[in-house]
């Protein structure tokens, strides 16, 4: 009898989870070298006159795809028989792998929400895995291409390949993690680079898109030259949108100052156009300057870096307020250096051999290009950065306060109510003689003034009845008088206060006293009431 254990006969652990990580790897390149022999199949297809067979197409779909990793070919069906190289990347035709091997390494990491309960390999395991499947088909189609007409460079094909894919792994597995920094300046750092090779790349692109518009007609002539089907016009059209990303880059070196070359011994800069060129006929190609010195229109383009360079070091600077300026400076460089190698790489991708003799060198060159990318952040972006931090650090003056206004006194503001009122009883204040002379307040003589006693304002004088006071505050608005009555008012409220002056001499007889009322018995307020009977009681019998 046959004793059978639940137990599964593969267990998922970490080895596993490094095959799956290399299978992944395996698929990728096996996409996008697919979509590139669909390309090429449909290309061949739709010829008229397709020359060679399915398998020179597929041959012709690995040398592409080959060389979209950097690896350089080598055409040997040459009109001179002699072996031609041909090494400018179509940049993007590169974005197709780059992308598909970051999103393997990411997804081995990050599988989904609904497998988190999966093994996952180490970070760096992940890297190796996905990597290490990658070049493993890379490998097999070397080998493929060296019975085809366009056979790899072994030199190139042994470094540029592992060093995009293990590049692309590694972002993958840095997005999966959440993007983590040793630190804030290198956050900064980063972002800053980031946004200066950004800017260098869309200048650049605007400087080739107006030269190209500028160059419309010989561009055109040359479109309708290279091919007189619309199956010919088409593939020429997917090759110059392939190349549009190696446009943008050859703007930004012609910027930055180096320019790049047309041929052994040409040059062109923003100073002019140097040598003989030696240009293939291509639409591209017809932005060239032309031959001569730089004018205005050329030297315009300098601009480019200098705007880069200054958005670099004002993202740093406003990142180092907080920073002492030596950390300031050592994050504008380092952002600065980390463009420049950017820059080095894309202009080293972007440029390389069209062919043999004066063909040779085509394009920017690499290390001349990051260097001078280099030299325009630190002359530009670290003075730019040192300068924002200043700013950002200074001290705000403090802001003055106005007074707050007096509020209004509501007895001596008239309301629109008060206004109405008055004009419906036909009361009206007299009117001024002129804007410039202020209403005068009546004046009483010497003799009105001796008739005021020293009764309180509202009060009956002694034997009187109450008058008004000549010298009211409310009456005259304020402006006479004091909080007192006026000048004789008592100032402690004493309506029997007499002045000196009115007082009876020595020899006159004074008034006698008047008697005070005999104010009679003081009455109870709760008299008791008088003894009786209850009101509630009742007689009996009643």
């Amino acid at each position: 009898m046959t004793h059978v254990t639940e137990q599964p006969l593969v267990q998922g652990g970490r080895s596993a989870a490094l095959a799956a990580a290399c299978v992944r790897g395996g698929v990728a390149a096996g996409l996008g070298l697919g979509a590139l022999a669909v390309l090429v199949i449909a290309a061949w297809v739709s010829s008229p006159f397709p020359d060679g067979g399915p398998g020179d197409v597929l041959h012709a779909a690995a040398g592409l795809w080959l060389l979209a990793h950097g690896v350089e070919l080598i055409r040997t069906d040459t009109l001179s028989g002699l072996p031609a190289p041909l090494g400018v990347v179509p940049l993007l035709l590169t974005a197709l792998p780059v992308w598909l091997v970051h999103r393997a390494a990411r997804d081995t990491l990050d599988p989904g929400a609904g497998v988190r309960d999966r093994p996952r390999p180490s970070p760096s395991g992940a890297v190796a895995s996905v990597a290490g499947g990658y070049l493993l088909v890379t490998a097999a189609v070397v080998l493929y291409s060296e019975s085809g007409p366009l056979p790899a460079e072994l030199v190139t094909a042994g470094l540029w390949p592992p060093a995009v894919v293990a590049g692309a792994a590694g972002a993958g597995v840095w997005t999966a993690l959440g993007r983590p920094f040793p630190g804030p300046r290198w956050a900064v750092l980063a972002r800053a680079a980031g946004l200066g090779l950004g800017t260098l790349l869309t200048g650049g692109a605007v400087a080739a898109a107006a030269s190209t518009v500028w160059h419309a007609g010989r561009a055109q002539t040359v479109f309708l030259g290279l091919a007189g089907e619309w199956s010919g016009r088409a593939v020429v059209l997917l090759l110059v949108l392939a190349l549009l990303p190696n446009a943008a880059v050859w703007g930004a070196a012609y910027g930055l100052g180096p320019g790049f070359a047309l041929g052994t011994g040409a040059l062109a800069t923003p100073l002019g156009l140097a040598g003989d060129p030696a240009v293939p006929p291509f639409p591209l190609l017809a932005a060239v300057p032309a031959e001569g010195r730089g004018t205005w229109l050329h030297w315009a383009v300098a601009a480019v870096p200098l705007v880069a360079s200054v958005l670099l070091g004002h993202r740093v600077g406003r990142a180092a307020r907080t920073w002492t300026a030596r950390d300031t400076a050592l994050t504008a460089l380092g952002a600065a250096g980390a463009c420049g190698a950017a820059v080095a790489v894309l202009a080293a991708a972007a440029g390389g051999p069209l062919g043999s003799g004066r063909l040779a060198e085509f394009g920017p060159v690499g290390w001349q290009t990051g260097l001078a990318a280099v030299l325009w952040g630190a002359c530009a972006g670290l003075p730019t950065a040192l300068g924002v931090r200043a700013w950002g650090r200074r001290s705000p003056r403090p802001k003055r306060v106005p007074a707050p206004a007096p509020a209004p006194d509501p007895t001596k503001t008239k309301t629109k109510v008060k206004v109405k009122a008055e004009a419906a009883s036909g009361e009206q204040e007299p009117a001024r003689k002129g804007w410039w002379r202020p209403a005068r307040r009546p004046t009483l003589k010497w003799w009105g003034r001796l008739r005021r006693t020293g009764a309180a304002t509202g009060v009956p004088a002694p034997g009187g009845t109450p008058q008004e006071d000549p010298y009211d505050d409310d009456l005259y608005g304020g402006s006479y008088g004091n909080a007192y009555g006026g000048p004789y008012g008592d100032p402690f409220g004493d309506t029997g206060y007499e002045p000196y002056d009115f007082l009876p001499a020595a020899w006159e007889p004074s008034p006698e006293p008047r008697p005070k009322p005999d104010p009679g018995p003081k009455q109870d307020r709760d008299p008791e009431p008088a003894p009786g009977p209850a009101p509630d009681s009742k007689e009996p019998g009643a």
